[in-house]
């Protein structure tokens, strides 16, 4: 009887005699002539390799407690790592899951005032699982026009209808509720926006959602160990901890000086997303290091409830030696408006050690390219004036040439 090969032989077979001519043009090609365009606007980016040792003083970061070189905090990784080992090895719903997982979840959703909180990998996942659960076809999705791009990401993946209001209109989001019919809907906002560290009028749009019978998921990621009780954010602030209707996202990537993102609700939320939001069913676990560390960096927080004030002075000082706008978070914002002239003025800045973030489009407006100063509750009067000073003169020397 004669076997017919099997379906991996011919494949083989079938590519060991084949040949492949390539192609006489790239099909690639045009990248070069895209970033030729990117370099002519001011928009073309490069990545700068911090080393351990740098003695830049760092105001381009997210680190907004200076937690993430604590001594605590390295060594609660360390001891993740070697307890668990370097990786979570699995998702979540296999064995992705530690103990240092669970305990980090039962307390950080206690301290933000919820019954139940969930982790994800990163912050941008966090927001595009919890959204993408929540709603889908048939619903409707209005979104501040200020959010972030894991929001926006969330909103265009998860296929409801998303209707896209001004910046903290709160006037707009009602109306949107009111004229669109939808099956369910939400509302999604950042509790403190990310590029200038205004705080967006949550209690207005909790009130808009609730009457129309919308949920409001609130981004909290600049908001945590910032504003609030303790640094409970925004919506402990407002005394929403804990209410009906809301989602709260968060990240274990700035105050806490981690990685991570963390989703905080009522047990349903957190069971649902369990079940239903592919960024966490279908990822990675987060690795036990990066969990031990937020974990101790939470309970820094916890025992040292004056840091977020201490974050907001320095970050009011630097505002005022800069002439920024006197900011309601750890974010100075100083509008430069060429993309060209943003960028060499941050390379002046960490030409003389001082790092200092440039934002540019999409992330910011056509016209309002900036540079983005986070300022730390752990720099003092005396490193804030020198940050100011380089500032300032390297700014007026880039815009007088």
């Amino acid at each position: 009887m004669t076997i017919a090969p099997s379906i991996a032989a011919e494949s083989e077979a079938a590519v060991a005699d084949s040949t492949v001519t390539p192609p006489t043009v790239d099909p690639l090609a045009w990248l070069a002539d895209a970033a030729a365009v990117r370099a002519d606007a001011g928009l073309h980016r490069e990545l700068l390799v911090r080393q351990a040792d740098s003695p830049a003083i760092n105001l381009a970061s997210n680190d907004y407690l200076g937690l993430s070189g604590h001594p605590d905090v390295i060594a609660a990784a360390q001891r993740a790592a070697a307890r668990f080992g370097a990786g979570s090895t699995a998702s979540r719903l296999v064995v992705g899951t530690t103990a240092a997982h669970d305990e980090f979840e039962r307390d950080i959703a206690d301290f933000l005032g919820w019954p139940a909180a969930l982790c994800f990998s990163s912050g941008y996942l966090a927001n595009v699982g919890a959204i993408t659960a929540l709603v889908g076809r048939g619903d409707l999705i209005v979104s501040d026009a200020g959010t972030h791009a894991s929001l926006i990401d969330g909103c265009r993946l998860s296929r409801a209808q998303v209707v896209v209001v001004g910046r903290g209109d709160v006037d707009a989001v009602a109306e949107a509720l009111r004229t669109n019919a939808f099956r369910r809907a939400l509302v999604v906002t950042d509790s403190v926006y990310s590029i200038d560290g205004e705080p967006a009028p949550v209690a207005g749009l909790y009130a808009a959602a609730h009457a129309a019978g919308a949920a409001l998921l609130v981004d909290e990621a600049h908001a945590l160990g910032v504003r609030g009780p303790g640094g409970r954010g925004l919506v402990a602030e407002l005394g929403l901890a804990g209410a009906p209707g809301l989602i709260v996202t968060t990240v274990m990537s700035k105050s806490l000086g981690a990685q991570g993102g963390v989703v905080a609700s009522s047990t349903l939320v957190r069971e649902h997303l369990i079940d239903c939001a592919r960024p966490f069913i279908f990822d990675t676990g987060l690795n036990p290091a990066a969990v031990g560390a937020a974990h101790a960096a939470l309970g820094i927080l916890r025992a040292n409830p004056e840091l977020p004030q201490r974050l907001r002075t320095a970050a009011a000082r630097l505002a005022a030696k800069c002439g920024g706008h006197e900011p309601a978070a750890a974010v100075v914002s100083l509008i430069i408006g060429d993309p060209h002239q943003a960028v060499a003025i941050a390379a002046g800045c960490r030409a003389e050690g001082v790092l200092v973030g440039c934002f540019r489009p999409p992330s910011v407006p056509a016209g309002t390219s900036r540079l983005r100063l986070t300022a730390r509750a752990d720099l003092d009067d005396a490193t804030v004036d020198h940050v100011a000073d380089v500032v300032n003169r390297v700014r007026a020397q880039v815009m007088s040439a």
